[in-house]
């Protein structure tokens, strides 16, 4: 990497160090503004929908990676 990379990567890290502190503060202000309430009432149509067109496995896999672990083991 020459010098003028190295400035520029310089420059980049400064930029996102200074962003930093007030993309946290706004992340914490929208965090504590929200209302979990309001949200789910928003979300529960998506998630009726998501749970018609894919429902949710039998099994985790765990079951069958047990099974696999234990056949290797032999």
């Amino acid at each position: 990497m020459n010098e003028t990379e190295s400035e520029s990567v310089r420059r980049w890290l400064a930029g996102w160090q200074r962003a930093a502190p007030v993309l946290e503060r706004l992340r914490t202000e929208a965090i504590r503004g929200s209302n979990t309430a309001t949200a789910i009432e928003q979300l529960s149509d998506a998630f009726e929908s998501a749970l018609r067109h894919c429902p949710p496995a039998a099994t985790s896999g765990l079951v069958e990676q047990q099974r696999l672990f234990a056949r290797w083991r032999r």
